[in-house]
């Protein structure tokens, strides 16, 4: 279902519920947000068929609306909702529910989802719970207090920002196989995957996906970081039936081992990538690097010959990592700022990620290239890259 039918649907059963009278089509037509009735009769009668189809699903949703008249001298129909029939009881909770319920609300921190969740606070409040204002991404956010303080400096987040998110719960959510093109670590080319997805789930920080690939004919777990384009929806909403005795989470598991941490050497220019800055294990000027070359690590040792052609406008960060697509996406939001020295695989995909953004915002515009890239490092693409 689209967002804007979902907002209609929203909008009329609000309508509908709002009033004990009932409310004639062409009512409705101008007090509904989503319905534009228009004046010739081709659009009165499209908007018809659009009430039909809307008044159909709240009824198969279980949301009784009534047919009636409010005066026994019109012929005319109107709708409505009874309040009674329809709205729920008073849900009393403790305050050690309210606590949960804001807690988890508190956790999502994805601009898709971090409105919802607000507003969720905001209703929690308004049903008396005692309230403080916490930044949860959302207009004027609440966090209920009552059993919160003992989480002082505990600010709980998932991060739901992967593009592919969004559109792969959707298709969870309709029961619609997608595709989409994913790349695994080592590879250098997508491969287009035909998925049933059965569940969108996180681990270990990350998210994923997981069902059933079409074309290996096997149950796969796919990483969200991964996914390297759009997700697109194919075929008809309930083409398939998840498994009923199916674990995702210990598919997960069984699938996505521990990550080992690497070390990243990266050139970060002077008053940028604070944060990179108070992750990083050493700090070197590269005006002064010269011949007195840290011990501490190869990479820097690779890194000393760019370091001694630069003009010192920037510094080398080592930083430790251990999932490569997550840092490659922060280390992009710097722009020509931050450029990756080592490791190639990460540099490779830095690469990707600006190229990708480039192709989809300016096609055919020119990048501008960042600092040299290490002699003798392999698979960079020296001079030619967006970095």
């Amino acid at each position: 279902m689209s967002r804007r039918r979902l907002e209609r649907l929203l909008n009329l059963t609000m309508c509908l519920m709002a009033t004990s009278r009932f409310l004639t089509v062409s009512q409705i037509g101008e007090m509904v947000e989503g319905y534009e009735p228009g004046e010739s009769e081709d659009s009165q009668e499209a908007f018809r068929r659009m009430f039909e189809r809307d008044k159909q699903y709240l009824r198969e949703l279980g949301i009784p609306v009534e047919v009636g008249s409010d005066s026994a001298f019109s012929d005319e129909q109107g709708y409505r909702i009874p309040r009674g029939d329809y709205a729920l009881g008073e849900i009393a909770l403790d305050p050690d529910e309210f606590a949960v319920l804001a807690l988890a609300a508190s956790l999502w921190s994805t601009e898709t989802l971090a409105a919802p969740a607000a507003s969720a606070l905001r209703k929690l409040a308004a049903a008396g719970a005692p309230v403080r204002p916490v930044a949860l991404g959302g207009p004027d956010p609440l966090v209920v207090s009552s059993g919160t303080e003992g989480f002082d400096g505990f600010e709980p987040r998932v991060d739901a920002t992967e593009p592919a998110f969004e559109a792969a719960l959707a298709a969870v959510q309709a029961g619609r196989e997608v595709c989409f093109p994913y790349r695994r670590p080592g590879q250098t080319e997508d491969t287009e995957r035909h998925v049933q997805p059965w569940g969108v789930l996180s681990w270990r920080g990350r998210w994923y996906l997981v069902g059933h690939d079409l074309r290996r004919e096997a149950p796969r777990v796919f990483r969200l970081s991964r996914v390297t384009g759009p997700v697109r929806e194919v075929g008809p909403a309930g083409a398939f039936t998840v498994p009923p005795d199916v674990d995702l989470r210990a598919m997960i598991s069984a699938t996505e081992p521990a990550e080992a941490r690497v070390t990243a050497v990266l050139w970060v220019r002077r008053g940028c990538g604070h944060a990179l800055r108070r992750r990083a294990r050493s700090v070197a000027d590269p005006g002064r690097f010269g011949s007195a070359v840290p011990a501490t690590t190869a990479s820097a040792t690779t890194a000393s010959a760019t370091a001694r052609g630069r003009s010192g406008d920037g510094d080398l960060l080592e930083v430790e990592f251990s999932d490569l697509e997550r840092f490659a996406r922060w280390v992009v939001g710097y722009g020509p700022d931050v450029t990756v020295l080592e490791p190639s695989d990460l540099r490779r995909e830095v690469v990707r990620r600006l190229r990708a953004t480039v192709a989809a915002t300016a096609p055919g515009a020119t990048v501008r290239s960042g600092p040299p890239v290490p002699a003798g490092q392999s698979g960079a693409l020296a001079g030619s890259g967006p970095r």
